[in-house]
């Protein structure tokens, strides 16, 4: 099947993926602009795709899993690594990114619209809590991915050798933690040195809303696949994460509205 076939194949089989991706372009550009967002996905679709590459051959910064291939001829691949998981790193990226950035902002409000003032960019305290923010979508989203055969993802991917955590070794957690980092520091350094985020500071819910729902949905499939103990672990980081934004968003509220 030729390229343009795959892709066509590929949203086909994978349609949850460019729906998650649309909203992402959609949060993305509004508050980032266009031209950041497009970087912002070239710079993280790059990382992703040589920590997955990499992890599946020399095991490093995952540790070693592989993909199964089963669904080569259904979807795109980029040598051994399926084009849809690698993308999803901007998405994951972004949502982790601009939680990070209404966690440490001064926040305004006109109404009902939340804007950032002032945003610390390319903060430290931003890169280390995107990172943060980053692998803890993913303590949820990869244990019930490993168990894709129990919904409509499939069995995509497998670990040579079971993990500690419902199957998942804990090297995959590090190096998630390390490919944020990366990701969020290459943005911020390319995005400082052409000076593009003047323009830019709005937004602030829309990006960390899809963070949310996004776990919404992986705690969803987690219930609904009988993975009762995961779900209720998976849960726990979820409330804890959605009560300190809501302590954050009430101060913003119990402000004089700016009209």
């Amino acid at each position: 099947m030729d390229i343009f076939g795959l892709f066509i194949s590929t949203i086909i089989l994978r349609p949850y993926v460019f729906v998650w991706l649309g909203l992402y372009f959609v949060a993305g550009g509004l508050q980032l602009g266009m031209k950041r967002i497009i970087v912002f996905t070239i710079l993280a679709y790059v990382i992703a795709f040589i920590s997955e590459y990499c992890s599946t051959r020399i095991g490093v910064p995952y540790g070693y899993y592989y993909y199964t291939g089963e669904t080569h001829g259904k979807e795109l691949f980029i040598s051994n690594v399926p084009f849809m998981d690698s993308i999803s790193y901007s998405f994951l990226g972004y949502f982790s990114y601009s939680l990070a950035l209404l966690m440490s902002s001064p926040v305004t409000r006109k109404g009902w619209r939340f804007e950032l003032q002032n945003p610390p960019w390319y903060s430290k305290k931003v890169l280390f809590l995107s990172a943060i923010f980053f692998v803890l979508q993913d303590v949820l989203i990869d244990p019930v991915s490993l168990m894709g055969s129990k919904w409509f993802l499939g069995q995509i991917y497998y670990y040579p050798e079971e993990g500690v955590y419902f199957g998942v070794p804990l090297s995959n957690f590090l190096g998630w933690f390390l490919v944020g980092l990366a990701i969020i520091y290459c943005f911020q350094k390319l995005d400082r040195k052409m000076g593009w985020s003047a323009e830019y500071a709005g937004n602030a819910l829309m990006g960390p809303a899809f963070y949310f729902i996004n776990m919404i949905f992986i705690l969803s499939v987690t219930f609904y696949i009988g993975e009762y103990l995961l779900g209720m672990i998976s849960f726990s980081i979820f409330s804890i994460l959605v009560y300190l934004t809501i302590l954050k968003v009430r101060r913003v509220l119990s402000m004089r509205t700016d009209t």
